[in-house]
């Protein structure tokens, strides 16, 4: 009799060791599951986080346009770094300018409104503001021997610095969306009959083709040359702009006839 109990006693000790065992090695599955569960959501919050850096970088990328990038490509070597230089400039002042090609001519929008351009040249680059005279002054936005409010730029010395520079664009930024208007220009202002100057009308004289064309031009046109010929600073410029104007007349050509072939 105690042989038979102390058998069963076994027996039951060996059954619950068994049913211990058996639920020790269910829990732990659960746990590992648990784990497993928990390692997937952290990789999942990971990844979503990834997508959302790369999509947040993409959006605050700057907006190129490569037609940009070719018209720069094909400009004169000592233009590219004026106009790099430049562009740069304009994106770290406002991020959300966008590219554009107006008139033929690199240009920068904000707010879908002209707020600046530049142009390269054969032997110059130019930049302005398209509200120059609110932002430069309307002495020096008139004044300008070039396209803009800089003159003609064949290094990046003839520029403002990149600091002042960079708040020049800010405060056409600040003119756009403020509202503010551009003011009149000089060919939007009632103006006197064209008079060729003394000069012109020699030389013209001399030239039956190009005197055609000037007689056939607007006085909007005919402006043009003679206020280009009339703003030389020195007799050497003057003479070189006549020879100029009247070869390009000859050819039937206004002007500004460059910038139109752009």
């Amino acid at each position: 009799m105690a042989q038979r109990k102390s058998v069963t006693a076994a027996t039951a000790k060996a059954g619950a060791a068994k049913a211990g065992s058996l639920k020790t090695g269910s829990g732990g599955a659960v746990a590992k599951k648990s784990a497993a569960k928990t390692v997937a959501k952290k990789s999942a919050t990971k990844s979503a986080a990834a997508k959302r850096s790369v999509a947040k970088a993409a959006s605050d990328a700057p907006s190129s346009d490569p037609r940009i990038d070719a018209y720069i490509a094909k400009s004169a070597p000592f233009a590219r770094p004026i106009l790099e230089h430049l562009r740069g400039v304009v994106h770290a002042a406002c991020p959300a300018v966008e590219e554009s090609i107006k008139w033929g001519m690199p240009s920068f929008v904000y707010r879908g409104k002209l707020m600046c351009g530049m142009a390269a040249f054969k032997q110059h680059a130019t930049f302005g503001f398209w509200q120059g005279a609110n932002i430069v002054g309307a002495e020096q936005s008139a004044g300008s021997d070039a396209m803009g409010q800089f003159g003609r730029l064949s290094t990046l010395a003839d520029l403002p610095g990149k600091r002042e520079l960079g708040a020049l664009v800010k405060q056409a930024m600040a003119l756009i969306e403020s509202g503010a208007k551009r003011p009149p220009t000089k060919s939007a202002q009632a103006k006197p009959p064209v008079q060729a100057p003394a000069d012109l009308k020699a030389a013209l004289g001399k030239n039956a083709k190009a005197r055609a064309t000037f007689a056939a031009f607007p006085p909007s046109q005919q402006r043009e040359y003679v206020e280009w010929i009339e703003s030389a600073k020195r007799e050497a410029t003057r003479t070189s702009r006549l020879a100029q104007a009247v070869e390009w007349m000859a050819e039937g050509k206004v002007r500004n006839w460059k910038y139109m072939e752009k």
